[in-house]
């Protein structure tokens, strides 16, 4: 288990994708980043908080979400295409969850 040491606030413009299914995948905005460590105090490593609770190598991330990369895009420059604010469901109690986007 990781454990969060150290976090700072993420500028605007940094996305975490996740790989929802195999044709879609799905951008969270950065809200933070987050120096974590092995329980034992061993593997510091920075990983980015998205907006929906998640970050590469946490415990509880939702089954068949898989980290792909983070990307920075200029706030003034738009975001993403598969970007998505979570929905106020995936903000409850027990967690946000992983939803692929629908392509048009």
């Amino acid at each position: 288990m990781k454990r969060i040491v150290e976090i700072v606030p993420a500028r605007p413009g940094w996305y975490a994708r996740w790989q929802v299914t195999p044709e879609q995948t799905r951008c969270y905005p950065v809200s933070l980043w987050a120096l974590v460590e092995g329980a034992d105090g061993s593997g510091r490593e920075v990983v980015g908080v998205d907006c929906a609770g998640q970050w590469p190598g946490a415990d509880d991330n939702e089954a068949g979400g898989e980290f792909v990369r983070y990307l920075f895009q200029t706030p003034d420059s738009g975001r993403p295409e598969d970007a998505e604010p979570p929905t106020a469901a995936e903000l409850r109690e027990s967690g946000p969850r992983l939803q692929p986007v629908p392509t048009t």
